[in-house]
């Protein structure tokens, strides 16, 4: 058996970075927006805004110091109008001040039998997908670092638990790509 390496400090806190999200999102509820975020180092924010402090929690000012690669996310608040999601992350860009970015989006997976039958037809597709019996509503948080990892949490409405949120570096390669693409 392969010893297990523990993953890089960025990594690591990347991790760290994605399940909060996906645990903040999931506190609200399904059936929720698209949300962006921007990833900045809680170290350098604090050098950059130094009143941030007073607003964050002890716990986290105590991690920050003890971890350089410690995140804090930021919701963007003010999203852009865009037809999907597709549209709306090609149309965001990062200052070099952020360090990375997560998008948290729900979705309706199939089977792959299941989707070889879905109609071509937009409207009959989207009627096909809402009333098949083997559909699972899905959340997505993904989230990236500038010229480093990624990282996916995946929470099934079936299996809502904490428990049973599937995670991985690229769980969902075409979203974590399109992510990158925001960062570049």
């Amino acid at each position: 058996m392969e010893p297990v390496s523990e993953p890089s400090p960025d990594l690591a806190a990347l991790a760290d970075s994605v399940r909060e999200i996906e645990h903040h999102v999931g506190e609200a509820g399904w059936d929720g927006p698209v949300r962006v975020f921007a990833l900045v180092r809680t170290q350098e924010m604090l050098r950059t805004e130094p009143g941030l402090a007073a607003r964050l929690d002890p716990s986290v000012l105590v991690s920050a110091r003890e971890q350089p690669w410690h995140l804090t996310s930021v919701e963007q608040e003010e999203l852009p109008v865009a037809p999907d999601l597709e549209t709306l992350l090609a149309g965001l860009s990062w200052p070099s001040t952020v360090d990375g970015m997560a998008v948290s989006v729900e979705r309706v997976v199939l089977p792959p039998a299941a989707e070889e039958a879905m109609p071509q037809d937009t409207d009959a597709a989207l009627e096909y997908l809402l009333a098949h019996p083997e559909r699972q509503d899905v959340r997505l948080v993904v989230g990236a670092l500038r010229d480093g990892p990624s990282w996916c949490a995946v929470r099934s409405r079936a299996n809502d638990t904490a428990e049973q949120v599937g995670q991985g570096p690229d769980l969902v390669p075409g979203l974590v790509a399109a992510v990158r693409s925001t960062l570049d």
